[in-house]
């Protein structure tokens, strides 16, 4: 009798998958977790960052005028090429299936409940700038180990008997 029943409990919990969520509550999540203005201080930041990396780049170098009108022309090309492939209308309906492969409806559901609360929303306004502070962070960690993870490269290197390069 054991055995029968938990035969019947196992055909039954694999029976009762949860529901996978609908489009238009994914897309209901996605209205409220990614609105245009976060997406624009994404892009304000990321503007910023690479306005810094070029700056750090052309450390200690003297432009000309035209130099200087050059590279800001270049950077608002790279600006303006970020905006398009990253924009919410080209990668919203990849999003929706990335979510609608990942969650089911209840969880969809907890995320919407979640993110129209008071707390959701203070995170949802306050993440690209955590996001942009932990980029800066990462950037300058990176910047400090450089020495360390050249050596670490030549010595692998010579210990392969390979050229270490320029």
């Amino acid at each position: 009798m054991r055995l029968v029943s938990g035969l019947l409990a196992l055909t039954l919990s694999l029976g009762a998958q949860a529901a996978p969520p609908s489009q238009e509550s994914v897309e209901a999540l996605m209205s409220v977790t990614l609105p245009e203005s976060s997406l624009d201080s994404v892009f304000k930041a990321m503007d910023q960052l690479m306005q810094q990396m070029m700056q750090q780049r052309l450390k200690g170098k003297t432009l000309t005028a035209e130099q200087q009108r050059t590279v800001e022309a270049i950077a608002a090309r790279i600006s303006a090429l970020m905006r398009d492939e990253l924009s919410l209308q080209k990668l919203k309906p990849r999003y929706v299936q990335i979510y609608r492969e990942t969650f089911d409806q209840e969880e969809i559901d907890g995320m919407l409940a979640y993110y129209t609360s008071p707390t959701g929303q203070a995170e949802i306004r306050k993440m690209p700038t955590v996001m942009v502070k932990s980029l800066v962070l990462s950037q300058s960690v990176i910047e400090a180990a450089r020495p360390k993870i050249e050596a670490a490269v030549k010595e692998a290197l010579l210990e392969a008997k390979l050229p270490a390069g320029s």
